[in-house]
C-alpha cells in the first residue's frame, strides 16, 4: 500500500500526464489552424502563428479554442463573426492577399492559384 506521500505523488503525476495529453492534442489543433491560416492568407507558417495569437488576444478567446474554431470552419464553412473579423484584421495587418470573405472562411479570388479550402470554393 502506498503511503500518504506516495498517494499524493501518484495523483500529482496522473494530473501531469493528463495535462500533457491535452497539450499534445492542443498542439495538433493549433498546427492545423496555422495551416488553414497559411492557405487563407497566403502567409508563412510563422505569420500564421502570429495571426492566430493576435486573433486570440483580440477576441479574448484561448488560442486552442480559436484554433479549433478555425479548423472546424474548414469543414463547416462557419466562422463566428468576431473571430472572422479579427482574422481579417490580422491578415490585413500583415498585408496578406487573402482572408475570410463575408460569407465563409474561403480564400478570396486571386489569379495566383486555386481558391479552394476543403470543399469551399471562393468567388467574388
Amino acid at each position: 500500500m502506498p503511503t500518504d506521500g506516495e498517494a499524493d505523488r501518484i495523483l500529482q503525476l496522473e494530473e501531469e500526464v493528463q495535462q500533457l495529453k491535452e497539450a499534445v492534442v492542443s498542439h495538433a489543433v493549433v498546427d492545423q489552424a496555422i495551416g488553414v491560416v497559411v492557405v487563407l492568407g497566403r502567409v508563412s507558417p510563422d505569420q500564421g502563428w502570429t495571426v492566430l495569437r493576435e486573433v486570440s488576444q483580440h477576441t479574448n478567446v484561448k488560442l486552442r479554442d480559436v484554433a479549433g474554431t478555425i479548423v472546424a470552419s474548414g469543414r463547416t464553412g462557419v466562422l463566428p463573426p468576431g473571430i472572422r473579423a479579427e482574422l481579417g484584421k490580422a491578415l490585413d495587418r500583415l498585408g496578406a492577399p487573402g482572408g475570410p470573405d463575408a460569407t465563409g472562411p474561403a480564400v478570396t479570388a486571386r489569379p495566383a492559384g486555386p481558391p479552394c479550402v476543403r470543399g469551399t470554393v471562393a468567388g467574388p
